[in-house]
């Protein structure tokens, strides 16, 4: 299976299958269940139909932006390629990629009608994924109107992102939520981590960032034990853990939260889905979620 499927009605299948040779892609005919399919296994989605089928087809099953699959309509008289979700999320570059075969790409999302990238587009171009995603709306909102800064920290260092900065890391698929006891060393944070990604088969190359309670801003063993790991710790404040469910039971309800590892891996990732429910090693919980 790859990433990309071409769904046609079967009239327009002999065209269907030469859009998926160019594009590398699999071709499903149009039924009931195909865009039901094609969400459940594809990240990019070529529809040769009308927009109006294809829309009705796809709005039961939307969910989040972050989440669902880009979409592009391509009419039967194979003219244009209108990305209909994810422009941001490769829509934008399905429906360029589609030009080689003559169509003609219509791009509608505003940064790029006005000739500047998004947030996203600067992500994808320098192998990145944006962490705080609810940022992106006022931030592509502003590179509407001007140019908007971009700071590459290097580190060793700490940002304090605002709900207006786009924070981007290197790309990965899995955060690490960890939380620890008062004082702990580098060493028993870093052991517990590996352990837990061991558990999960996860790399930590895989690992989007690591996150925590803003509480824990001064553990020092926390800070150096993710940084040896090569990775970015960020710190939620109790209002973004407390927003999401924690799945089993913490002391953390003695400082205020409801808890730290799984609230904390899940309030980041894209998919909202706990692959390593909480584990404890020692002094140190861990769970992981993308």
């Amino acid at each position: 299976m790859t990433g990309t499927v071409v769904i046609a009605l079967e009239r327009f299948l002999p065209d269907a299958r030469r859009i998926a040779d160019a594009l590398g892609a699999d071709v499903l005919l149009y039924g009931p269940d195909a865009f039901r399919a094609a969400f459940a296994g594809y990240g990019r989605i070529v529809a040769v139909m009308s927009a109006g089928i294809a829309v009705r087809g796809i709005a039961p099953l939307l969910t989040d932006k972050w989440r669902d699959p880009a979409v592009v309509v391509v009419g039967p008289d194979l003219r244009y390629a209108v990305p209909v979700i994810g422009g941001h999320h490769g829509g934008n570059d399905l429906a360029r990629e589609l030009a080689a075969l003559g169509i003609t790409p219509v791009i509608t999302t505003a940064t790029e009608t006005r000739g500047r990238e998004s947030v996203e587009g600067i992500a994808a171009r320098t192998g990145c994924d944006v962490v705080n995603r609810d940022s992106t709306r006022a931030v592509n909102a502003a590179m509407l109107d001007a140019d908007v800064p971009l700071y590459a920290v290097t580190g060793p260092g700490l940002v304090v992102a605002g709900p207006a900065v786009s924070l981007l890391v290197r790309k990965g698929e899995y955060v690490v939520g960890v939380g620890c006891r008062k004082g702990i060393g580098a060493a028993e944070v870093t052991a517990a981590v590996r352990q837990a990604l061991g558990v999960a088969g996860i790399a930590p190359v895989e690992v989007l960032v690591y996150a925590t309670t803003a509480k824990k801003r001064s553990e020092t063993g926390l800070i150096d034990a993710v940084a040896e790991l090569g990775g970015n710790l960020v710190f939620l404040d109790d209002g973004t853990l407390n927003g999401e469910e924690a799945p089993s039971p913490s002391r953390a309800s003695l400082i205020g939260l409801a808890g730290v590892a799984e609230p904390a891996a899940l309030a980041i990732s894209k998919r909202k889905e706990l692959v390593l429910v909480k584990q404890t090693y020692g002094g140190v919980t861990v769970a992981i979620a993308r």
